[in-house]
């Protein structure tokens, strides 16, 4: 059996709820007119046989009263008897049984009480359906007679039909017009739909360029907006993978190439002396390094943003973490002759993974340095902002970073400098791994920068506050903790 499509099914809800809805409004109609209409004639007629009962002075039925009573059948829409007949009004003994009287045994009490009596139904003496209200003319409480007035159905079933005959026309505007609003309504939902399930198709297949055109601001125009928001994301995260293989490629492949050849040179026995067999090996080792730290950072980012390396959570001087550090990146600043300074804090203590606080640094100092030309400045700044929160700000003087590309820095794969130069060829892994780490940690961290002018990475971390030092993890260069 073939499956219904989203259109096809939109459509026939639409024309069911036409039609239902239809349906139930004549109905509703008729009943109401039905009802409404049948107590208007209802009141109508005790009316007219109230005021006409009212015109009674008692005693038997005078000839005047019968002209008169004659007289008002003539002008009024409904018919118009006057019953003073005892087998009228039911009075059966001594008379027979069997007659057929307008007024029962039991409309006679009711006569009696001085209240109309209404009927709607078929009446044998008219031979139609009627509907009837007879109205009692009591002498004190004798019953002398009763005004009994009468419409047929087939007058308020003419009214009803009338009524169709001018609802089912607008009925049928009021459908078409429903249907060319349902139609407009049904493209404008399915055809954004189509668009997204033909580009999904391309995606498939690798094209990601998405350009589902956006008609409205409702949720499907919001859906369809996003959907090209996706795609354009996918688009990049596609082109930063494919730019991060080719990095990772070259970066391999360098290392690899040095290895190669100098080990081929050793095999080879182009080593002449002991001292160029160990300037070879170094050159091996180093290069066997550089690989190491590619594929730690890559383990490493991959672990974090799977989340599946716990912190160590612990009070740190973060002071004390950043000093270490600055340590290690002193010869390499004084090699490129950039003066390196800090302001600490040391009551600055930080709640976190020491480890992990030590590689945000390493890394940030690392990228601060590699981009400050020979003769720069890189500062170092640790302060309290608050009472729970602390700010570490590293400041360098290089070649800054254009405001169209901050917002994309900690971005797997992303590199500001795209330049596979072995001097300033990262992989873009650095500040992603210490953007997770940042995250992690509840923090946040800030990019501000100025092509020529250097750039300033902020990272706020939450503290310990006082009453919470359990102890405090201070990781000296023996990486002995002090408590």
């Amino acid at each position: 059996m073939k499956r219904l499509r989203l259109g096809q099914k939109v459509w026939l809800a639409i024309g069911a709820a036409v039609v239902v809805t239809l349906a139930f409004s004549f109905g509703l109609l008729n009943y109401f007119y039905r009802t409404v209409y049948m107590k208007e004639v209802e009141r109508t007629l005790i009316a007219e046989g109230t005021s006409l009962a009212r015109d009674y002075r008692g005693g038997a039925i005078a000839r005047e009263y019968r002209r008169q009573i004659e007289w008002y059948d003539e002008k009024s829409t409904a018919t118009i008897l006057l019953i003073d007949n005892p087998r009228e009004l039911s009075a059966c003994f001594p008379f027979p049984v069997h007659y057929d009287a307008l007024v029962s045994g039991r409309d006679r009490e009711t006569l009696l009480a001085g209240k109309p009596v209404v009927k709607t139904g078929y009446e044998k003496r008219f031979g139609r359906r009627v509907m009837a209200v007879a109205v009692p003319l009591l002498d004190d409480k004798r019953l002398m007679g009763a005004i009994y007035l009468y419409m047929p159905l087939a007058d308020v079933q003419a009214a009803t039909k009338q009524a169709a005959a001018a609802f089912w026309p607008l009925a049928a505007v009021f459908a078409a017009a429903l249907l060319v609003v349902g139609r407009r309504m049904v493209r404008q939902l399915v055809e954004p739909l189509q668009a997204m399930e033909r580009a999904a198709e391309r995606m498939a297949e690798g094209r990601y360029e998405a350009g589902i055109p956006v008609r409205s601001d409702d949720e499907i125009g919001r859906l369809a907006k996003a959907f090209n928001q996706m795609a354009d994301a996918i688009a990049k995260e596609d082109e930063q993978k494919r730019e991060f293989l080719a990095n990772v490629s070259h970066e391999l492949r360098t290392p690899l190439s040095y290895m190669k050849g100098y080990s081929e040179a050793l095999l080879a026995g182009f080593a002449k002396t002991k001292e160029e067999e160990k300037a070879y090996l170094r050159l091996i080792h180093r290069e066997t390094e550089r690989m190491e730290r590619l594929v730690g950072d890559l383990l490493d980012l991959a672990r974090l943003e799977g989340q599946s390396v716990p912190l160590e959570r612990a009070p740190v001087a973060f002071a004390q973490v950043i000093e270490d550090v600055i340590a290690m990146y002193e010869p390499i600043a004084a090699q490129k002759r950039i003066k390196l300074s800090c302001e600490l804090d040391y009551d600055v203590i930080v709640n976190g993974d020491a480890d992990r606080l030590e590689q945000v640094v390493r890394n940030l100092l690392d990228n601060a340095i590699r981009y400050t030309p020979e003769g720069g400045a890189v500062t170092v700044r640790l302060s309290r902002l608050s009472e729970a929160e602390g700010e570490l700000v590293i400041e360098d003087t290089g070649k800054g970073i254009p405001k169209d590309q901050l917002p994309l820095l900690g971005q797997r794969f992303f590199r500001v400098d795209r330049a596979r130069t072995r001097k300033e060829g990262g992989t873009g892994l650095g500040l992603a791994i210490v953007k997770q780490i940042v995250a992690l940690h509840g923090g946040a961290i800030q990019f501000d920068s100025d092509l020529g002018r250097g750039t300033t990475v902020s990272v706020r971390l939450p503290l310990v506050r006082e009453g919470e030092e359990t102890y405090v993890q201070d990781k000296g260069t023996d990486g002995v903790s002090s408590i």
